[in-house]
């Protein structure tokens, strides 16, 4: 009878602790057509001698958001605190590859505590603080990171920047404000700070109006003379978009981002949004070029919805170069942007991109040997396929759906 009882209460136990813990199956399936007027390989367009590029017509995947499969839950420890975890892996939905080959689950694989009253702490791959809190007033929302990031996402505003070994503090909004922190360890022999990412931002909500600002660094593993696409990676492979923006630049010692951005709604139909960004890439004694080189960029987004079905969005960005490494003529990109979107459904839309970037002025090759004529080079969707002239006009449609 004691058995029978005692079977009975662990039987309950085991469905009560089931009862508390929740796992959700979701994802984001993106695929489209895109068209840009020119299209030459990052190398080629970092040559001293300019070569024409062909316009293509291309199968494009997570324009709108980037196509993916996760999993996350938790789990209810009692007291307010519970267990959380996602992961998450993006892949191609044009061919069904990986998004980054050889990582499984890539775009966020970690696990933590929260807790209502003291915050949330987790531990893994992921975005950063400065990421996570800027976000959502950023040029990516509404015009999307591969047609309306800043030229070459050089200030990590959009998805493409994740962090290996982190550690992410955020705390509870507090009258609006929300703080949060993030360390990975860089993990290299010798050298505690090699390699370290840092980051920390704030944010403050009070009803229509948003704000927030944050700071970003990345001190690199990087030791070797010779440029290679991982040359600025911090942390076992974390690495910011590298792009005909940053190409002569990227083995820099350290990379440090200080962005603002912002928005207000005028109503349920109008908002408005804008970010301000300074870069700077840090020279070292293994790197390519010599004097650090400073970008700032400034834009903003206005947001419309005529009706409940329709969202359209128009936004303007400007980037520029300071002066350096025998550059006297600094490099300056004007992006425009318009987006579409009609949903279908909740989880069904369809979308449409336009997209016009007009570079000027000069920059460093990608071997940071020579001073080369700028090229334009949308968002980050052509990062590794640029104009080879200093103008580049994209277009794309497609369909999303999410489960």
């Amino acid at each position: 009878m004691k058995k029978t009882l005692l079977a009975s209460a662990l039987g309950l136990v085991a469905l009560g602790a089931h009862a508390q813990s929740n796992v959700t199956l979701y994802g984001i399936v993106d695929t489209g057509l895109g068209w840009q007027n020119s299209s030459a390989s990052l190398t080629t367009a970092a040559k001293p001698q300019t070569v024409a590029g062909n316009s293509q017509v291309k199968m494009i995947n997570g324009i709108w958001a980037g196509s993916r499969f996760g999993l996350k839950g938790s789990e209810d420890l009692g007291g307010g605190t519970k267990t959380i975890f996602q992961l998450e892996e993006g892949f191609n939905s044009a061919t069904g590859a990986q998004s980054v080959s050889g990582l499984a689950f890539n775009r966020q694989a970690w696990v933590g505590l929260t807790n209502a009253q003291f915050g949330t702490l987790t531990a893994g791959r992921g975005y950063t603080s400065y990421y996570t809190l800027l976000s959502p007033y950023s040029p990516t929302t509404w015009l999307t990171g591969a047609y309306g990031a800043h030229p070459g996402d050089i200030d990590s505003l959009d998805t493409t920047f994740r962090v290996n070994n982190q550690l992410v503090y955020t705390s509870p909004s507090f009258a609006g404000l929300t703080v949060s922190g993030s360390y990975a360890l860089g993990g290299n022999t010798g050298s505690f700070a090699a390699g370290q990412t840092w980051s920390v931002a704030a944010q403050y909500l009070n009803g229509p109006i948003g704000i927030a600002a944050g700071i970003q660094r990345i001190d690199n593993a990087a030791t070797v003379a010779t440029p290679a696409w991982n040359s600025t990676a911090s942390n076992n492979g974390a690495q910011p978009s590298v792009s005909a923006i940053n190409n002569g630049f990227q083995s820099a010692a350290k990379q440090q981002r200080i962005a603002v951005t912002g928005g207000y709604a005028f109503n349920s139909q109008w908002d408005v949004s804008f970010a301000y960004s300074n870069v700077k890439y840090t020279a070292g004694q293994a790197s390519l070029f010599h004097d650090t080189q400073i970008w700032n960029t400034g834009g903003a987004v206005l947001h419309w919805k005529p009706i409940s079905v329709l969202d359209l969005a128009a936004g303007y960005s400007y980037t520029r170069a300071t002066a350096s490494n025998g550059i006297q003529s600094t490099a300056s990109y004007s992006q425009f942007n318009l987006s579409q979107y009609y949903s279908l459904s909740k989880r069904t839309g369809l979308y449409a991109l336009e997209a016009y970037q007009r570079a000027s002025g000069q920059t460093l090759s990608g071997n940071g040997k020579s001073i080369i004529s700028a090229v334009a080079s949308i968002g980050d969707g052509q990062n590794g396929s640029p104009s080879s002239s200093r103008s580049q006009t994209a277009v794309g449609v497609g369909i999303i759906h999410k489960f």
